[in-house]
């Protein structure tokens, strides 16, 4: 009876730590990475992610005013990758690991599948009870078979290839680590998703879009480096574009065209902050690919 007790009671513990901190975010003007932003951006993505009205604006290719208010590209690519995923059984793979998280996890549409986490390292995060599977590797040399996945989810993964990825806790051999250098590795990462997709399946890839920016442990894609990708698909199957924009304190749909001189602000070290209260990319590209 006491271990219930006390189970119980750190449950309710760790819900009040995150309620309080919320309130401290919400208290202090959403200051984005002030104390409670995560906590605050987990609650607002688990209400869009888990209610049909909210999945269906991007159904509609319109959000609501404030949409996603001083939250980071999260708030928008993982609703849109969650929207287009089928509601049918199939192996689905998370290409760097942007869905390991309980509340991700535990959607409708991904608690379904047969979930296949790739990422470089172990992370904290770990739910092999829930017959959730990881592998750990580098994209760009996946360790699977042809034709394996039903689906392919790779969210805001490919600008960190060949990167110095120190911040998190590893680092790769890299040499496009200045301010004024591409790096096209992130080709590589490409042609092996489309190796390990099956026929007619699925690949939803996302990406920061607008003026090229090199942050050191992430480089912004330009249109450039977009139409290696699409020219890659070409004649491999059918590949939609969609685009977001973080402007006037919402997230919302946005053209190619407008994107070419938007920055992204680098949470780490303060370049292209502005006065917007944007918390991270100001604009992203999301990619829908259907193999033949």
């Amino acid at each position: 009876m006491k271990k219930i007790i006390k189970k119980l009671t750190g449950k309710k513990n760790k819900i009040d730590h995150k309620n309080g901190k919320i309130d401290l975010y919400l208290k202090n003007g959403k200051v984005p990475w002030s104390a409670g932003y995560i906590e605050y951006k987990f609650q607002k993505l688990v209400e869009i992610i888990n209610n049909q009205v909210y999945l269906s604006y991007f159904s509609e290719n319109k959000l609501p005013t404030n949409f996603g208010y001083r939250l980071d590209e999260r708030i928008v690519e993982i609703p849109w990758v969650i929207n287009k995923l089928s509601n049918e059984k199939g192996c689905l793979l998370d290409a760097g690991s942007s869905l390991n998280f309980i509340e991700i996890i535990n959607s409708e549409k991904i608690k379904v599948k047969d979930l296949t986490i790739l990422t470089f390292d172990p992370e904290e995060n770990n739910f092999n009870k829930k017959r959730i599977s990881y592998v750990y590797g580098d994209l760009r040399d996946l360790p699977f078979k042809n034709e394996l996945f039903n689906e392919i989810a790779c969210i805001s993964t490919i600008e960190h290839i060949d990167m110095d990825n120190s911040i998190y806790g590893w680092n790769e051999n890299n040499s496009k680590v200045n301010n004024e250098t591409k790096s096209y590795e992130y080709i590589k990462v490409v042609e092996e998703l489309y190796r390990v997709l099956k026929s007619k399946g699925k690949l939803f890839l996302t990406f920061p879009f607008g003026k090229f920016e090199n942050h050191g442990f992430f480089q912004q894609f330009d249109a450039e480096m977009l139409v290696k990708i699409t020219a890659f698909f070409k004649s491999k199957g059918s590949i939609e574009l969609t685009f977001f924009k973080y402007e006037n304190d919402s997230w919302n749909f946005a053209e190619l065209e407008e994107l070419s001189s938007f920055e992204s602000f680098n949470p780490h070290t303060g370049r292209g902050k502005g006065n917007d209260g944007a918390a991270h990319c100001r604009s992203v590209c999301c990619i829908e690919f259907q193999k033949i």
